[in-house]
């Protein structure tokens, strides 16, 4: 079977799980070329995947950053002052710096606000038969939540939004741009996110800002440029990887009404449902990592520099991990997903992705007794993100 994991074409249909399932059974450890000349190994196996997510040291974040493409030397700069391509030893003070403010119980305290945001969410479109549903509810609510955690004015909302749909989809011509836009796009939001860190600088303010960048951790303060790239990934994370779950877990469940209203009537059982739905659209479809010494996966040698791609979307369906992987399972227990990956890179904002999915579910049985289809939905043309960029539904307020 001829396999192209690279061409983002082939993700306009959603995860090719057909493929994917051949790589896992004769082609686990997967040479990919890349159209620029070099190329890649592909790891298809959730215990694989595992297995290089788990060793940081054998394996860089930092070394070419986590995308398969090349970066512009000023923008993989700043790319690595991101924590995702961090390795240690700078990596564990400036995650645990961020980390306290993602606790069980800041996450409490902001539940009431995130309610209050999904609720005027739900608002805005109660007098609208028929929206994009991606557009319209399920990317409202994120970039709302992440921006007044951050404190941006709301003016600066959809340039916030439009930023980071440019740096995660600029393969698709719907939604990206030119490559010299998208790496402008990339320089202007990490420059917005150092000119506000420079304003609340010893300002005295407690919005997320304010407390990374005027706290120390173990004798590290977060500077205004470190804090500049950790803008760019708290503001694109908490914006797409969201919308993605949020709107490919509706579509999953419109297309089981039962399930729909199970959950309707038992709400409690979101939370089991949702690693489902993470399980299942898996909002990234992987990272790269680079061998730093010559080691070897499975049966296949892999040589120092060589670079490693973790393939989530197909370790999610890995038939020794997961029973009946192809079947859509609300109750599935254990679900030891990769959805937000693993490790010292598992996402930051997990537990608030999961908490803004619980509490838009939630409001939106409240606001609205039924919802349709109204036409097909459209994938985002990517090889990194799954999710949709068009999902055309009719609404029936309650």
């Amino acid at each position: 079977m001829y396999i192209d994991v690279y061409n983002p074409d082939n993700y306009c249909h959603g995860i090719p799980h057909e493929q994917f399932a051949w790589l896992r059974a004769n082609d686990p450890v997967h040479w990919q070329q890349h159209p620029d000349g070099h190329g890649y190994w592909v790891l298809s196996r959730h215990a694989d995947v595992l297995q290089v997510s788990r060793d940081f040291k054998g394996f860089s974040a930092e070394r070419g950053f986590v995308m398969v493409d090349d970066l512009p030397p000023d923008v993989l700069d700043m790319a690595r002052n991101q924590l995702l391509g961090m390795d240690p030893p700078r990596h564990g003070p400036l995650r645990r710096a961020v980390i306290t403010r993602f606790t069980s119980r800041m996450l409490a305290e902001l539940e009431p606000r995130v309610r209050q945001i999904a609720r005027e969410v739900m608002a805005q479109v109660r007098q609208t038969s028929e929206v994009n549903f991606v557009e319209s509810l399920a990317g409202d609510l994120p970039t709302a939540v992440i921006c007044s955690m951050l404190e941006i004015p709301r003016d600066m909302w959809g340039q916030i939004r439009r930023w980071s749909d440019l740096q995660t989809s600029g393969s698709d011509p719907d939604l990206g741009g030119t490559f010299e836009e998208v790496h402008q796009a990339s320089v202007d939001m990490g420059t917005y996110g150092f000119e506000v860190a420079m304003q609340r600088k010893d300002a005295g303010g407690d919005d997320l800002i304010s407390l990374l960048i005027n706290q120390e951790v173990e004798g590290h303060q977060v500077s205004e440029m470190e804090f500049a790239s950790l803008f760019v990934q708290l503001t694109v994370a908490g914006n797409e990887t969201t919308r993605g779950l949020i709107s490919s877990g509706m579509h999953e469940l419109m297309r089981r009404p039962e399930l729909m209203r199970q959950l309707r009537e038992q709400p409690q059982r979101l939370p089991q449902a949702i690693e489902e739905m993470l399980r299942w659209t898996c909002p990234l479809h992987y990272f790269r990592r680079t061998a730093t010494r010559d080691t070897q996966i499975g049966d296949q040698a892999i040589a120092e520099g060589d670079r490693v791609v973790m393939l989530y979307s197909s370790a999610n369906f890995d038939e020794a991990v997961f029973d009946e992987p192809m079947t859509f399972d609300i109750t599935r227990d254990p679900n030891p997903h990769m959805a937000f990956g693993h490790g010292i890179h598992l996402c930051l904002g997990a537990n608030l992705a999961r908490l803004e999915a619980r509490v838009f579910f939630e409001e939106f049985f409240n606001s609205f007794a039924a919802i349709e289809a109204s036409g097909e939905p459209v994938y985002i043309r990517s090889n990194s993100i799954h999710g949709f960029k068009e999902m055309p539904v009719r609404l029936t307020p309650a």
